[in-house]
């Protein structure tokens, strides 16, 4: 049986269900002057995903169902696939409508849950009882969603042996780096041991801390890829599969959404550019712009503002910003003290200049030294220490949230994981922000990503990335006046925070155990610090946040 399948990766707001059906209905006319027989639409495509605690609420609930009947409207003869909030009874389930002549045919409920990471679905869902094929004519097709397809014993083997030559596979599969491989592997690894077809259908779009990558996929049975999808953007793939119809004695429990099924009479597809996987530096900047880009208009954002130091987070940040919203929408504010050298000015307004963003400067001693007049009285005889240099923090802090509050720019913080791990950062002062863009990225791969950005066209200056590390807070400031180098800090770190090591195993891996007790100490004392920063976009199989949940008040060492 040869039949035309489509995949509609698309990009979903959580909550937005009049925005996520009009998508919908988009890409199925789309597919119908395509002569598509089966369409396919991510996980939860109605409601977006995660919709979290949304999913508490009975009418939020009630309109999803609503707007799931109101979209199966515009489907005719084909078949579509759609994820939505299914409830039977009190339970709530994670599912997929099999629609077809505007009605719901059929409906699968998730069977695996899974609970661990940034998933929290054991919160609201109820587990499905069994797995689902479907019949129409002589095509059998088995759905399954996101989890299900990642366990060996999940329902893709029942729905094989069922007689299913097509699995279709609905997902919100959030990123991180190296997760695309990982996937890519999996999908082929079933499709080939259960010599079925794989519709790999998956979403992409920002969503708060979470980027979801696309990277859709078809896979036959042989394990190869037919065709895919780009990566952090809206796509619609299609290919023509030869599929060998069911036999209908191995079919006795299958779902029947029609007696007879007809594929259309097919055009010859149009000849599409085929997509090649990111590097490994490229997809992770792409995905940062994506999440950037979402969080701010999903947001009703339009502007961002950045506070330039001349350093390579914040000439980092400003890059992105302005490839995410372009350089109209983006301005960078530079505040000196008595403190900042002259290169710090140059670097940065070369910066501004190189990517053409408003750039104002805007310098903080006079405020600084009216901050010192006023605790000079409480201070006295007291030495200079921490204080004096996070009040030069906490004035930048408030003069970006006055910009903010005044023109309704959302402000970007700077800081990389390096720093949020350790807690070499301010609270109420380089903290201050409504988004922070590098949280997840360790300061030795922010160079990379900077280096990478700058071999598609000059936007850095090289000097960014020779220059010391330094907050300019106090005289002659180095980063290594405080923290180990980064090359080794960041292993440690990946170890201890991503990897769950003890310092113990992490010393054996080579480290100094006095720098590793001390980095260790630096990242368990932070977590009230991290617990009031802003969200960050996920890049790394463990981001702080949703992945990593620790007790601010913990004695256990």
């Amino acid at each position: 049986m040869k039949l035309r399948l489509a995949i509609a990766q698309i990009n979903c707001t959580v909550g937005d269900l009049e925005g996520n059906c009009r998508k919908i209905t988009g890409c199925v006319g789309k597919a119908a002057d395509q002569g598509v027989d089966i369409i396919v639409f991510p996980e939860l495509a109605i409601t977006g995903y995660p919709p979290e605690d949304l999913l508490l609420k009975p009418k939020f609930i009630a309109d999803n169902i609503d707007s799931l009947k109101n979209t199966a409207r515009s489907v005719n003869d084909m078949i579509c696939v759609i994820g939505f909030v299914n409830k039977t009874g009190p339970d709530l389930f994670n599912s997929a409508a099999v629609i077809r002549k505007s009605k719901i045919a059929g409906i699968y409920n998730k069977m695996l849950l899974p609970n661990y990471g940034v998933f929290d679905e054991n919160r609201y869902f109820k587990a499905g009882s069994a797995p689902a094929v479907f019949r129409a004519g002589g095509l059998a097709f088995g759905v399954n969603i996101c989890e299900d397809i990642w366990h060996k014993d999940g329902p893709i083997k029942a729905q094989a042996a069922a007689g299913a030559g097509l699995i279709l596979n609905i997902n919100s599969s959030p990123y991180h780096a190296g997760k695309m491989k990982e996937r890519e592997e999996l999908i082929k690894r079933e499709a080939k041991s259960n010599g079925v077809f794989i519709a790999y259908a998956n979403l992409v779009g920002g969503q708060d801390e979470l980027v979801f990558d696309g990277q859709s996929m078809i896979v036959g049975p042989s394990g190869k890829i037919i065709c895919r999808a780009r990566a952090f953007r809206e796509d619609f793939i299609v290919a023509d599969l030869d599929i060998t119809p069911c036999r209908a004695k191995r079919m006795k429990k299958a779902v029947v959404i029609a007696k007879e099924f007809e594929p259309k009479k097919k055009t010859p597809l149009l000849s599409k550019k085929e997509v090649k996987p990111l590097e490994p530096v490229a997809e992770v900047y792409e995905a940062l712009v994506l999440g950037l880009k979402d969080y701010v208009a999903k947001n009703g954002f339009n502007k961002v503002l950045i506070g330039l130091s001349g350093g390579i987070d914040s000439s980092l940040v400003a890059t992105l910003a302005v490839d995410a919203l372009g350089k109209d929408n983006v301005a960078g504010i530079y505040m000196p003290t008595r403190y900042s050298s002259e290169e710090s000015g140059r670097d940065a307004g070369e910066l501004a200049v190189n990517l053409g963003i408003k750039f104002i400067t805007m310098s903080i001693d006079q405020m600084y030294s009216l901050f010192l007049m006023a605790f000079e009285k409480q201070f006295a005889g007291l030495g200079r220490d921490i204080t004096e240099e996070n009040i030069q923090a906490r004035i930048r802090g408030n003069i970006l949230m006055a910009f903010s509050n005044k023109f309704g720019w959302l402000v970007l913080t700077t800081g990389n994981k390096s720093e949020m791990s350790t807690g070499y950062a301010t609270l109420y002062g380089d903290m201050a922000g409504g988004l922070a863009v590098i949280k997840d990225v360790p300061k030795t791969l922010v160079y990379k990503l900077a280096k990478y950005r700058n071999s598609l066209g000059k936007a850095i200056p090289d000097a960014v990335f020779t220059k010391e590390p330094t907050a300019e807070l106090r005289p002659e400031q180095k980063d290594r006046d405080t923290l180990p180098a980064y090359e080794v800090l960041d292993p440690i770190i990946k170890a201890y925070v991503e990897e769950d090591k003890s310092p113990a195993e992490i010393t054996a891996a080579g480290f100094d155990k006095e720098t590793v007790t001390r980095v260790i100490r630096m990242v368990d004392r932070s977590e009230y610090k991290r617990r009031q920063s802003p969200p960050g976009i996920k890049i790394t199989p463990k981001a702080f946040g949703k992945d990593r949940r620790m007790p601010i008040t913990n004695k256990y060492r």
